[in-house]
């Protein structure tokens, strides 16, 4: 595994699985154009392995689909609302339906680059792939992040999506599949999702309150909440760097038997954002930024 010091969720990724194509013929890779300067090596070393079908999203999962029906690990990537929004109905066939498994790893996150426009922008992507059984769902934090969860999931067969972003926190967590705690307090729980941890910290600084994160989203950690809930009062807030409420009918089930108040912070469903701006200026519409989750956490806990 690699010690090189990588700064972004992307070079991350490109290192990693390059690394997997030397180690493992059984891995292949699917682009569509994008990221393609990151694989120039790959691209030429392993012709029958590394595949470029331009921009043709649809067509990348049917490849991928044929790649994992004849035994290979495919990985396949592109922009999010290239990777799941466009070819959707070829994920829920093509590999759902199929029962096959592949690797999807997409760039862009919710509004990384909102200078490319709406066109770039896939704050629904983890809500899409509740409508389909069996992805796993893994929203790192940190480029060091990426490297033992892609691992983990090139080393099964079932379906894992993998969402990078350009935005990240400043120091990489533990890698669990559960919610790890990183704050205790009696007044509620905060879960924060990927790279909204130390947004999140800032903003419940000197609240009574417990922090959890997880780069893991699906499945989700039921009995951690639950703990966490049996030790505080009975609060939940979920901070998701996607689509606000995608995880409430988790928590919901998970605490279907314990009265309790949840709240969520995401990208806002009631408004399409048509300026361009910074992403902090995203956040800061969305109530993603310091202010806005503090503001819905102290309402919350009605102070």
């Amino acid at each position: 595994m690699t010690t090189v010091d990588l700064r972004t969720m992307g070079e991350a990724f490109a290192v990693h699985l390059t690394e997997a194509l030397d180690q493992d013929p059984r891995v292949a890779l699917v682009l569509a154009a994008i990221s393609r300067d990151l694989f120039d090596r790959p691209l030429r070393d392993y012709p029958d392995r590394v595949v470029n079908v331009g921009i043709r999203e649809q067509a990348m999962i049917g490849v991928a689909g044929g790649l994992a029906l004849t035994g290979f690990r495919p990985v396949v990537h592109t922009y999010g609302p290239f990777l799941v929004e466009r070819p959707y109905e070829q994920i829920k066939l093509d590999l759902g339906h199929q029962d096959v498994g592949a690797v999807l790893v997409s760039v862009g996150a919710s509004y990384d680059n909102p200078a490319m426009g709406r066109t770039h922008q896939a704050a629904a992507d983890v809500a899409l792939f509740d409508t389909l059984p069996g992805w796993t769902v893994h929203v790192p934090g940190h480029p060091d992040e990426v490297g033992p969860l892609l691992a983990g999931a090139i080393a099964g067969d079932d379906r894992v999506y993998l969402r990078l972003s350009a935005r990240s926190n400043s120091r990489p967590q533990p890698v669990t599949g559960e919610f790890v705690p990183l704050k205790h307090g009696s007044l509620g729980a905060v879960l924060a999702i990927g790279p909204t941890l130390d947004t999140v910290l800032a903003a419940s600084e000197g609240l009574d309150v417990s922090v959890l994160y997880t780069p893991t989203i699906r499945p989700f950690d039921s009995a951690g909440l639950r703990a966490a809930v049996d030790s505080a009062a009975p609060n939940v807030l979920v901070v998701e760097p996607y689509l606000r409420g995608t995880s409430a009918a988790q928590v919901a089930d998970a605490l279907a038997d314990v009265p309790h108040r949840q709240r969520s912070v995401g990208v806002r469903r009631d408004l399409e954002v048509r300026a361009y701006g910074t992403p902090e200026q995203h956040d800061e519409i969305h109530g993603l930024d310091a202010a806005g989750i503090a503001k819905t956490l102290r309402e919350l806990l009605g102070y």
